[in-house]
């Protein structure tokens, strides 16, 4: 008669990819068009002039130039007053 325990399995051992978010270039940094400057999930960074945003809520530059980040205070529709980050490219020559 053995006198050993079975291995057993579990099934909780999988991990999901790192998704990479975050700012991929800083405030005083060089942008080309096209480059990512935020990945993010939602909208905590808005876009200013010269940045896009794309369907997966990341902001890109649509000119070469530097990259500003700036807080606006904006009324919402419920006349309450919040405090948006903004995401500018100030364009400059190459």
């Amino acid at each position: 008669m053995a006198h050993t325990k079975s291995g057993g399995s579990t099934s909780n051992v999988r991990d999901s990819n790192a998704q990479r978010l975050g700012i991929k270039i800083y405030g005083g940094e060089t942008a080309h068009p096209g480059n990512i400057i935020v990945k993010q999930r939602g909208t905590k960074f808005f876009p200013g002039k010269n940045v896009k945003i794309g369907k997966d809520d990341s902001l890109f530059a649509t000119v070469f130039g530097v990259v500003e980040f700036k807080r606006k205070k904006i009324n919402t529709f419920t006349g309450a007053r919040k405090i948006r980050h903004i995401v500018n490219v100030l364009p400059q020559k190459e």
